[in-house]
């Protein structure tokens, strides 16, 4: 059986970098590291974490009730509140691990709400990330995940799209189209990562020349998810596996 990897396999640049800034402070610190919920969606790099002594916070802690120690953001970003809570919280240092492209969405959501646009976010209304960029609308902020939902929408004014990083091109595409049906001209950003394009971009043009497609990653990734609805579209066999094992 011959098997093709490809090209763009393996860990974006944004959870890299958060990967890197973890190791980094495991090994340089003598204080005690923590992440601030899953640094990424895949348990077996969860796992070699925590065999460094890397602990993950599952919940807010109260204020001053932590004893010094660092602190990450995982790649996936939080809303501003979650960062001030956590500097009450007594941590020593707070490292900010959000992918750059997902601090690129906070921005420019952050600034339509601040000249009081209505801001429509494309994505998974419970994924860390969405819950993080919507912390940022100021209370203007509305998520949809397909194009049906916009029916659903209250009355908006001065609509601003931006999607998830994780999205497909193709679904924010018709979200967007629906959003001007319904409320006419919307400001679009389109702010799905280039690393997402070129993946899912290389599943589509690998699936015409395989018999079948073998997606790795944590079932929990809205990365991994995408990537197997994509090869899907091909109507070539996918098979979804986190482990060797499997």
């Amino acid at each position: 059986m011959k098997v093709r990897l490809a090209r763009y396999a393996g860990f974006c640049m944004g959870v890299r970098r958060a990967m890197e800034l973890v190791l980094a402070q495991a090994h340089q610190s003598g204080a005690k590291v923590y992440t601030y919920g899953p640094l990424i969606h895949n348990p077996q790099v969860l796992e070699l974490l925590a065999g460094k002594g890397i602990q993950v916070l599952k919940e807010m802690p109260p204020p001053g009730s932590v004893a010094g120690g660092t602190v990450i953001i995982r790649a996936h970003g939080v809303p501003p509140e979650d960062k001030a809570r956590l500097k009450q919280a007594g941590f020593d240092s707070i490292v900010e691990g959000t992918c750059p492209r997902v601090i690129r969405v906070q921005a420019i959501i952050g600034r339509a709400a601040k000249k009081g646009a209505d801001v429509v976010i494309v994505g998974d209304a419970s994924h860390p990330e969405v819950v993080g960029l919507l912390g940022h609308a100021r209370g203007r902020g509305q998520v949809v995940s397909r194009p049906g939902q916009v029916a659903g929408l209250p009355e908006l004014k001065n609509v601003v799209a931006v999607a998830q990083t994780t999205q497909t091109g193709e679904n924010f595409a018709a979200v967007v189209e629906a959003l001007q049906q319904r409320f006419g001209p919307v400001e679009v950003h389109e702010t799905i990562c280039e690393a997402t394009h070129r993946r899912q971009d290389e599943v589509r043009s690998l699936a015409s020349e395989v018999d079948g497609i073998v997606v790795v990653g944590g079932r929990a990734s809205g990365n991994t998810r995408r990537l197997a609805e994509v090869a899907g579209e091909s109507g070539r066999p996918v098979f979804s596996v986190e482990t060797e094992e499997e």
